[in-house]
Order: C-alpha cells, then structure tokens, then sequence
C-alpha cells in the first residue's frame, strides 16, 4: 500500500526540520548539545516504547514523565529559549514590516559610524589601549545595553577613545553600537569556553568570540598587550587584522572567513 503525501505533508516535514536544525545550532552555540541529545534520545524511546511496541506499563510511564517533561525543559532552558525567539523575531525575514512603516531616506546614512570607529581602533591600537565594541546587526542587544551604562550618543572617535582610556571606569567592559549610535558601555559579554582560542589572547577575545556565538554582531576587540585589532563573527574570529580590512568588514565589503 503506497503511502500518499501531499503537498501539506512535505511542509509539515520541513518545518519540523527546520525547527530541529535551528534547535541544535543554538544548543551546540551554548554549550548544552548533550543535554539536547539526552532529550531527543529520550523522545525516541518513548515514541518506540509507546507507538511502535504499544508497552502500556512503560508506556504510561514514559507518558507521565513527557507529560510534565516540557515544563521541566522550559525551566532548564530558559535563557536558550529566550535567545531563540530573539533571533526568530529579530530575523531579516520580518524586517520588511517595520520597513513599511520607516520614514523615507532613514537608512541613508546606515554605515556612518564606521570612519569614527576605525579611526578610534587606529588610535587605541597604536596606544596599546584595550577596547571591545560590538556593533548591533540583526539581532537586539537590549538585554546585553542593560549590563552597563547606558547611552544614546553619537558615535565619534574621541568619545570611544575616551570611554576605553585606562583611568575610565568604563573601560574594562563593552560599548555597543547600534542605528548608528553608541547605546551603551562598561557592558557584560558571554565567554566562549572553546578550548581551541590560543592561551595568548586574553578574555576580551573569549567575550567577543562567546558574543558572536549568541548573536549576530559583530564584535572589534583591541588587544592591549599585543596593540592589534581583531573583529569576532559568526563564531570566527579574525586577528591582526589591518585597518582597511576593518573598514571593510564594518561596511559589509568582506566577511570574516578565518577561525583562530
């Protein structure tokens, strides 16, 4: 007997691969990809025990343990769960809404910052001053704005020069920039755990590398031991990179293809 698949069944399949594949980017992102490989292995025996083998003891069991099993998994991922409605939310696909409603010749101006920025990098770089900056793409960075001092000034070299100038209180954390604005500083920032990041670089590496593990930005770490630039992304990471490379990654004119 043929099974008959239509066109609404082919979807359904789809989605539900979709869903999975996006669960498994943000489980292995965050460290948690063998407590998502417990569960799917778990979700397997049940549907084994349950459907295929129809054992009504383990079954009821299993049923039982399924049951409040999704409350039990909303509280042990909570924080992934959040970051995952975040990226769907914030996902290109469902920009155009908000761009029906945007005033005309609003993104006229969209990569300003990014002169003062690679001026600021030159200077601190040259200074030997420590700087980590995270510029804000598709995905919100409110919940990471809220770590530090917040902001709503124009992006100029001077003002980020100062803000990561050794004396600074605000120094030793992040400045996120966002609609071409510095939004906040002094900011916390996920650490990547990879072991494979080379002992030489330090832990503003590890936070723009575990930040561009969570989200989209793009992150611009000065290194104050070495005085070189490097930029996280993607969960790559570029070091010593030049000044004009710099200008052109923050314009979208080159991606960080490189991993260390």
């Amino acid at each position: 007997m043929w099974i008959q698949i239509g066109i609404k069944d082919i979807i359904d399949i789809l989605l539900v691969a979709f869903f999975l594949y996006q669960t498994y980017k943000l489980m292995k992102s965050s460290g948690t990809i063998a407590i998502f490989s417990g569960v799917v292995s778990f979700i397997v025996v049940w549907i084994l025990v349950s459907q295929v083998l129809e054992m009504r003891l383990m079954g009821a069991i299993l049923d039982k343990i399924i049951s409040v099993g999704f409350v039990v998994l909303v509280i042990l991922f909570q924080d992934e769960i959040r970051r995952f409605l975040l990226v769907m939310g914030s996902h290109r696909g469902w920009k155009f809404v908000s761009k029906l409603f945007s005033k005309k010749g609003e993104g006229d101006h969209e990569n300003k910052f990014v002169t003062p920025v690679v001026l600021a990098c030159m200077n601190m770089a040259r200074k030997k001053t420590g700087a980590l900056i995270v510029i804000q793409q598709d995905v919100d960075l409110t919940v990471y704005e809220h770590t530090g001092e917040m902001f709503n000034a124009d992006v100029n070299a001077r003002l980020i020069e100062n803000i990561f100038f050794k004396n600074s209180p605000l120094h030793d954390g992040a400045m996120i920039i966002a609609d071409n604005r510095i939004k906040a500083a002094g900011c916390i920032l996920p650490v990547a755990q990879n072991a494979d990041i080379p002992k030489e670089l330090g832990l503003r590496h590890r936070s723009g590398l575990g930040m561009s593990l969570e989200t989209d930005a793009l992150i611009i770490i000065v290194s104050e031991e070495r005085g070189k630039i490097s930029v996280a992304s993607k969960g790559k990471l570029a070091i010593n990179i030049t000044a004009e490379d710099l200008q052109q990654i923050l314009s979208g004119e080159k991606e960080v293809t490189f991993f260390c």
